[in-house]
């Protein structure tokens, strides 16, 4: 009675609500007398001797007879007919121990005969059911006991036997590692017979929190296994970057089996997603194919349709239910009507399927981390003894993809882009780990390229670096009921998201070691007893003797002016000795600020001197040498510029409004242009509260509220109290720095810098963030005086307005890799985010379904979505501690707008380096240069130079590194390595 009670209040799924609105959606009343009710349902069951199948239930036992043909008693019956081939009218007569209780004519209609490939599996989420640890040993239980099942299955009929797809690699990497040998070569065995498959990614991936280069790495193990991997899954997660297509095809990886949790907060079908069809073909711009199935929440609980079906409780569940969910896959859109599972529903029209083919996931248990289970098989078995359509397959992830690929590929649609995630409003749960990884993926790319400069090989640790970062990235971001603080199942959130976010803090530090050393390799290789690793160019004479330099290495593309931080120690050069900084290219002088770590303020800390300096032209993948010299008086301390509000270079003329709480204006000074929307909604760079009018504490909360205005809007507030606590010029630039107050956060800091010679505005925003379960969002507004952008980056791609999307991606948000562009005809703006990938475009929207807007759109604003709590599961309930976001603002006349973001984001993603060097190197070198202006190289390791294109169309490029040359086509957004030492 409680459950009942629950289920009735609250409204959420169970199984037995589930079953009943598929009998009741495929099957019609054709008798109600007094009382009792006969339904019919015709369905696709075949015998091996040529009759179909009629299902009859009643209220009360009955006997059911098709005059003429066939007649069985009870409530629930099945009716055998000669198969037609053009509907039949038969005549129904249903009797009771008096009669003839009521009449019907029942019209048989040919039916499909259905091949059905289950596919057992096991969902891994690395948490949400129980601590991360206990998760990942369970999932090694589960693959001792595939094995065994495997083996003890091994006589039976091939359609049976028990097969079992390892949907994430991690767990069966794991395994390989841990069991004795026999063990091992048992189950390498079993995958070279197809009866296990172990899948391409190694875990369930929020793919657009991930780097280019963290995907790609991230197959690895599909390449070097020696096992056939040929098949991904991605599972629970709604949506894929389209970078994902690219590196699937690298591996070697054709078909991806897709299942879409919509956990109430996606709303696909509203957006297109009609319109997907089931399989289909997902083109990357490269041209690149993956043969992708996908399923839902309105197919039958994503992932859970198997289960829902009966096909891990019984022969006798699945017997019913099974072909009454294949007449309605044949008949109408969704298998399942509105609300069926206890959220907005699909409403939209869409075509019924229309193969004969279908994959159907099933899992061990009705819930997550579930085990393997025999059953499944066993119903496999004891069907097709029974029936001969439709015919049931225990089959491997990978076996329905190439039935489909040989008799159905030329049917399919062919669908292009992004299929942006409707999970992605996750990623803002997390914003402090979030911001940490992101600033990791940037480091190792330097870090690996500095090592591989200087001829060591940390192939290995950058592996196990991006490792880390990806564990971060893994959809399970906390408990089933994030807010407790158990020891273990879903209760234990506390717990979760402590190994969670401390995975985040640690890949940062392994990335910031890397870089930290191979900064110091780099140095000794430069010296005149090392190695120095050979460039394409190489200029000037080294300093003498030992006198200490900088070697300032730019580890972008395109040569660049921008600011350098470097650390001076004391017994290099004492602190009280006045030094410049020397360009060793031309003997000038390089204006520097100083400053000073005082061992009595920080004792714990290196002494010495931290140096500023804006460096010139510095070489894309090349490095400059400054050379510290003696001067007789000290730097030049920092003034203060007439107007306290205001700073500026060459480039820009910024304003702050104190009144406001936000930047007044950003002048373009080339141009002659103002660049802020005055009459925004809000102001630039503004700090923008929401609070929303939902209980925290309720799983799947947002499964059961739905937002069609701004009701659930409780509160919206800016930062506000503005006081300018610090206005300065220095020897580099001008900095302006805000304190602010409002809702949410103790303090908010605003750092705004131009630095001399550089064409680029940074925004630097600290929060002093405040803990509350309440449902909340921080937004910072950046309202150009500009049209609507016109691209955007991606992991893996480049998207815009009229670039192609899979149908059904997310509409109301959009995760960005760094950058933004906006084009006319006078000019060209990049805006670029390093922590915060999330954004909204023109207005802020409810986070609630269907997500309408709150505000009239503007087309130039950009909404930096900087953080939120507004999940009710699998993220943090709440997130507190000062936490730092960074963006950059750049313009010019002519610019494309792709070449534009990534020189906007090279600033914040690549900074300059400075290497020590105590013995000298060479004035100048440049080690890897590309000459084609849409192709960057994002880094360089082992296996050769890394290449991305930003083109929308293929190109042709000439890489130089050293003394070598290689001419390189690229398609279309497409990634390449090339003139690597190992294969």
């Amino acid at each position: 009675m409680t459950s009942r009670l629950l289920q009735r209040s609250l409204g959420s799924p169970d199984y037995d609500g589930i079953r009943r609105a598929l009998r009741e959606d495929t099957s019609t009343p054709v008798i109600s007398v007094r009382g009792l009710e006969v339904r019919v349902a015709v369905v696709p069951l075949f015998t091996h001797d040529g009759r179909q199948a009629v299902r009859v239930s009643s209220t009360e036992p009955l006997t059911h007879v098709l005059v003429g043909v066939d007649s069985a008693s009870g409530t629930d019956v099945t009716l055998l007919v000669p198969e037609v081939d053009a509907p039949r009218v038969l005549t129904l007569e249903c009797r009771d121990e008096a009669g003839v209780v009521g009449t019907a004519r029942v019209t048989v209609t040919p039916q499909r005969k259905w091949h059905v490939f289950v596919v057992h599996h096991s969902h891994l989420d690395i948490g949400y059911t129980d601590p991360q640890g206990t998760v990942l040993r369970h999932h090694l239980d589960y693959l001792d006991a595939a094995v065994r099942l495997a083996e003890e299955s091994a006589s039976w009929p091939d359609d049976a036997r028990f097969r079992w797809t390892v949907e994430s690699s991690w767990p069966a990497q794991k395994w390989l590692a841990a069991r004795p040998a026999p063990a091992v070569e048992t189950f390498r065995r079993l995958a070279r017979e197809g009866v296990i498959e172990v899948t391409a990614l190694p875990f369930q991936l929020h793919t657009e929190a991930c780097s280019t280069e963290e995907l790609h790495r991230q197959l690895r193990f599909a390449r070097t296994c020696g096992l056939p991997v040929r098949s991904a899954m991605h599972t629970d997660v709604p949506g894929a970057v389209v970078g994902l297509v690219d590196a699937l095809s690298a591996a070697g990886v054709r078909y991806l089996a897709a299942a879409h949790n919509w956990a109430g907060r996606s709303v696909p079908y509203l957006h297109g997603g009609d319109e997907l069809t089931r399989p289909f073909r997902w083109r990357a711009p490269s041209g690149n194919e993956v043969l992708v199935w996908f399923t839902d929440t309105p197919h039958g609980m994503a992932y859970m349709e198997g289960n829902t079906v009966g096909l891990t409780d019984s022969y006798e569940l699945a017997d019913d239910l099974l072909p009454r969910y294949l007449a309605a896959l044949a008949t109408r859109g969704y298998p399942y009507g509105p609300g069926t599972f206890g959220w907005q529903g699909p409403d939209a029209p869409r075509e019924p399927y229309g193969l004969d083919v279908l994959h159907l996931r099933v899992q061990g248990a009705h819930a997550d981390n579930a085990g393997p289970s025999l059953v499944p098989a066993s119903v496999a078995r004891r069907w097709n003894e029974r029936w001969a359509w439709p015919r049931l397959r225990s089959a491997v992830n990978s076996d329905f993809f190439a039935h489909v690929e040989e008799h159905h590929l030329d049917r399919l649609a062919v669908h292009e882009g992004d299929w942006t995630d409707w999970w992605a409003d996750g990623l803002g749960s997390g914003a402090r780990p979030l911001g940490y990884v992101r600033r990791a993926q940037s480091a190792l790319r330097a870090a690996e390229t500095l090592h591989t400069l200087a001829g060591v090989d940390v192939t290995a640790q950058v592996d196990a670096a991006y490792d880390g970062v990806a564990l971060f990235n893994e959809h399970t971001w906390g408990a089933a009921n994030p807010w407790e603080d158990a020891e273990e199942a879903g209760d234990s959130g506390g717990l979760q998201w402590t190994r969670k976010s401390s995975g985040a803090y640690q890949a940062q530090d392994d990335a910031a070691d890397l870089l930290h050393a191979g900064a110091r390799r780099f140095a000794a290789a430069l010296s005149p007893e090392g190695d120095r690793p050979e460039g394409d160019s190489a200029e000037g004479a080294r300093p003498e003797g030992d006198r200490p330099a900088f070697a300032v290495f730019n580890p972008s593309t395109r040569a660049r002016t921008d600011v350098v931080r470097m650390f001076l120690p004391r017994d290099v050069v004492a602190v009280d000795a006045p030094i410049a900084l020397v360009d060793a290219r031309t003997g000038e002088s390089v204006p520097h600020h100083e400053e000073f770590v005082d061992p009595d303020d920080w004792p714990t800390r290196p002494i010495g001197r931290h140096l500023h300096a804006v460096v010139r032209d510095v070489p894309g993948f090349g490095h400059v040498r400054l050379d510290v010299v003696s001067r007789e008086t000290a730097a030049a301390e920092p003034v203060e510029p007439r107007d306290g509000t205001v700073i500026e270079n060459e480039f820009y003329r910024v304003a702050y409004d104190p009144r406001a709480g936000c930047i007044g204006s950003v002048f373009d000074k080339r141009a002659g242009r103002e660049l802020v929307n005055a009459e925004a909604a809000a102001g630039f760079g503004q700090y923008v509260y929401d609070r929303y009018a939902t209980a925290p504490h309720v799983n799947h909360l947002s499964g059961h509220v739905g937002a069609h205005d701004r009701t659930l809007l409780g509160d919206r507030d800016i930062g506000r109290h503005a006081v300018v606590t610090e206005c300065r010029r220095t020897a580099v630039g001008e900095r302006l720095v805000v304190e602010l107050r409002g809702k949410g956060v103790d303090w908010i800091r605003t750092t705004i810098e131009l630095h001399d010679g550089v064409p680029r505005l940074d925004l630097t925003y600290q929060l002093a963030k405040q803990g509350t379960p309440a449902k909340e969002a921080v937004f910072l507004a950046f309202p150009f005086a500009a049209g609507p952008p016109t691209a955007w980056e991606l992991t893996g791609g480049v998207g815009g307005p009229d670039v192609p999307r899979v149908p059904g991606s997310a509409a109301y948000m959009l995760p960005v890799r760094h950058w933004i562009a906006f084009e006319d005809p006078e000019l060209t703006v990049a805006w670029a985010t390093l922590e915060a990938p999330l954004v909204q475009l023109g207005t802020i929207h409810m986070p609630y379904a269907p997500f309408p807007p709150t505000l009239d759109h503007e087309d130039g604003t950009v909404y930096s979505w900087a953080l939120n709590n507004i999940w009710d599961t699998n993220f943090p309930a709440q997130q507190q501690g000062e936490t730092t976001f960074r963006y950059a603002v750049t313009s010019e006349a002519g610019a494309g707008g792709r070449r534009l973001g990534a020189a906007a984001a090279a600033g914040l993603t690549e900074p300059f380096t400075g290497a020590l060097v105590t013995g000298g190197a060479p004035a100048a070198v440049t080690y890897a240069s590309v000459d084609h202006p849409d192709v960057l190289i994002t880094s360089i390791g082992q296996d050769g130079v890394r290449l991305q294109s930003l083109a929308a169309e293929p190109v042709e490029a000439t890489l130089t590194r050293g003394d070598d040359t290689f001419k390189v086509r690229l398609p279309a957004c497409g990634f390449a390595v090339v003139g690597g030492t190992r294969p």
